[in-house]
């Protein structure tokens, strides 16, 4: 068996959404994220289904993309009925938690409310909604000289710990 190759980051995620026009302002006016690809298809290339959409990208400031379906229903997608609506998130960073509180200020400037700033303890971050009831999180690191070493080196363990509680 061969190692696996290295994977270098996200390249993109993708979601559907209830309507592309309000996914972009939201993304492009408000977020700040540029559209820098869009595709109309009739047929979905990796199974050949026949379904017409438009799959679009905003880029991120690393390279990587938040990227949309518009399956053309103007259905907003359902949560997931099994788990909790703060669980499912897309999380991205900024430079400072100033960055954040700018962010959430820009956000309530559009009527988009927000959570107030929570500490995590290694980063400081807000959460919201986009129109298509993804919850977004808007993070900066706040992490201590040598957390991130220590939490790797503890994270098995932490793991096993869970796996035990869970099934006892």
């Amino acid at each position: 068996m061969t190692d696996p190759r290295p994977l270098n980051g996200l390249y993109h995620f993708a979601y559907p959404c209830r309507d592309a026009e309000e996914t972009r302002h939201f993304y492009e006016d408000i977020l700040g994220l540029p559209l820098v690809n869009c595709m109309l298809s009739e047929r979905v290339p990796s199974t050949g289904e026949e379904q017409p959409y438009v799959h679009f990208f905003f880029q991120l400031g690393d390279g990587s993309y938040i990227a949309f379906f518009d399956l053309g229903g103007d259905e907003k997608p359902a949560p997931s009925p099994n788990t909790p609506d703060w669980v499912q998130h897309f999380a991205m960073e900024t430079n400072s938690v100033e960055d954040v509180e700018a962010m959430r200020q820009r956000l309530a400037d559009h009527g988009v409310q927000s959570t107030p700033l929570v500490n995590h303890g290694f980063v400081r971050s807000i959460y919201f909604f986009d129109p298509n009831g993804l919850r977004l999180e808007i993070a900066a690191r706040t992490e201590a000289p040598g957390f991130l070493e220590q939490a790797a080196g503890e994270a098995h363990d932490t793991l096993e710990t869970w796996n035990r509680r869970k099934r006892t």
